[in-house]
């Protein structure tokens, strides 16, 4: 985990052409994406945890908590709805966060040339790879871009797509127009596919 500064950061839309600034304390982030040794997976341990829905990120957050001695950020019902509790746990950093993180102090698409940062479609050959092979961005976070998306805690557009969650950051199988730091897509929080995974959070007690 990295602690970083507060600052402000401002998101952008392209499907509504909308933009909005957020102004963030300081906070901690993961420094690679949560891996497959640290999820509980077999194999390939320096690999991405993958495959992994939001709900299953968000428990993952807990479990973490609860191993660490940290009182846990989320509440999970049995009908799998979340709220944040306000603890200092573990959790999914907010797309503001995402965004914040990635861009390192730049103003870019990127945080720098895209082969020499991320795994995509031009450079990955179609496949995972262990995270922290490529060059970090200034903050010292790596796999920002390419390898997996990554989860984060906010809805798309609930007014449009209901209960859908967003992801951010690029993957190994797309193109270099989908791993930029505004790029956002959306999926539902049970989805699973083999590109998507997520890092950890957590805020900064007072």
């Amino acid at each position: 985990m990295i602690t970083l500064p507060a600052g402000v950061v401002q998101l952008s839309d392209r499907r509504t052409q909308r933009r909005w600034q957020v102004a963030l304390t300081s906070y901690e982030i993961g420094v690679f994406p949560i891996t497959r040794a640290e999820y509980g997976l077999a194999g390939d341990a320096r690999r991405p945890a993958e495959s992994v829905s939001w709900l299953d990120a968000v428990a993952y957050c807990n479990t973490l908590s609860i191993a660490e001695g940290l009182p846990e950020a989320y509440k999970i019902d049995a009908d799998s709805a979340v709220t944040v509790t306000g603890e200092p746990g573990y959790r999914l950093p907010t797309e503001a966060e995402w965004e914040y993180a990635c861009r390192a102090g730049t103003d870019g698409p990127r945080y720098g040339p895209l082969d020499e940062i991320a795994w995509y479609r031009g450079n990955s050959g179609e496949r995972l790879h262990d995270v922290g092979g490529k060059r970090p961005n200034a903050w010292g976070l790596y796999d920002m871009l390419g390898n997996v998306w990554n989860w984060c805690w906010d809805l798309y557009d609930p007014e449009v797509y209901g209960g859908y969650r967003v992801l951010r950051g690029g993957g190994w199988f797309d193109e270099h127009w989908s791993c930029r730091a505004s790029v956002r897509r959306r999926s539902h929080p049970t989805f699973r596919v083999d590109d998507v995974g997520f890092r950890v959070a957590r805020s900064i007690s007072p």
